[in-house]
């Protein structure tokens, strides 16, 4: 089986985002980019499986700038076995991404595609479930845990009300949590060994996928500074405000 895993580069989650002094956007010049947290974890239980036995192949795969080369050798350092990076300048929206990954999907046949369940710059959580309704596989999101049986994996999916247990007809799509597990360092060897693995550059063209944006950003602006908080001496002085901002 193999485990088709996208990958995205996004500021690090350690950096505070700054935005465009003209609010056209998150200023990304001489920041910190990094592998999407999300997406780590997704690597690292495909390379789990992998090591179970389960697995005979790993694929990284992003869409991105050439720089996005630098992510998916991270992937590779952590155990992938080879890449494919769709080279694009232009900011891609989830549901384009979806259909590049179904399309590297139809000609790859994995038998589980792993992704975050979504990316730290925009918060979309739509890519995953796009691809599922694309590719009309069953999904998995918020996968918590995953056990592969035979050609079914059963995965345990958070949600709001705590945990659900689903059973998903292999090949499927699976979306990662926080939860799952804790992604490894890749060695200063695997580092090394990386960089002579196998890492295709295709465009979008190349699946014949149109990136054109359907959404236009209007404005991007920092969040408002929160107010400082304030201390009342006992319960009645704290109803007393309470009523004061409406809230009691």
């Amino acid at each position: 089986m193999k485990i088709l895993v996208p990958v995205k580069r996004v500021i690090d989650y350690n950096v505070k985002p700054r935005v465009k002094s003209d609010g056209t956007g998150v200023d990304l010049a001489n920041v910190k980019m990094s592998m999407n947290p999300f997406d780590e974890i997704s690597v690292e239980e495909a390379i789990r499986i992998k090591e179970a036995g389960k697995a005979e192949e790993i694929i990284a795969v992003s869409v991105g700038p050439a720089k996005a080369q630098e992510t998916l050798r991270t992937a590779l350092a952590m155990g992938a076995d080879r890449a494919i990076l769709v080279e694009t300048d232009e900011e891609v929206e989830p549901l384009a991404v979806a259909k590049i990954l179904k399309a590297i999907a139809e000609a790859e046949q994995p038998g589980l595609v792993i992704l975050g369940k979504q990316a730290i710059d925009d918060d979309s959580n739509q890519t995953g479930q796009m691809l599922a309704a694309l590719m009309g596989r069953p999904q998995g999101t918020f996968a918590n845990e995953l056990t592969i049986e035979g050609d079914s994996v059963t995965v345990k999916r958070e949600v709001d009300g705590g945990l659900e247990t689903v059973k998903l007809s292999l090949p499927a799509i699976i979306t990662t949590d926080l939860r799952l597990n804790e992604p490894r360092y890749a060695s200063l060897p695997n580092i090394m060994k990386a960089k002579k693995k196998e890492l295709d550059v295709k465009a979008p063209g190349d699946y014949g996928v149109d990136i054109a944006p359907r959404l236009k950003t209007h404005k991007v602006t920092e969040p408002p500074v929160r107010q400082a908080g304030i201390k009342v001496a006992d319960v009645d002085e704290l109803v007393a405000k309470l009523k004061d901002m409406g809230i009691a």
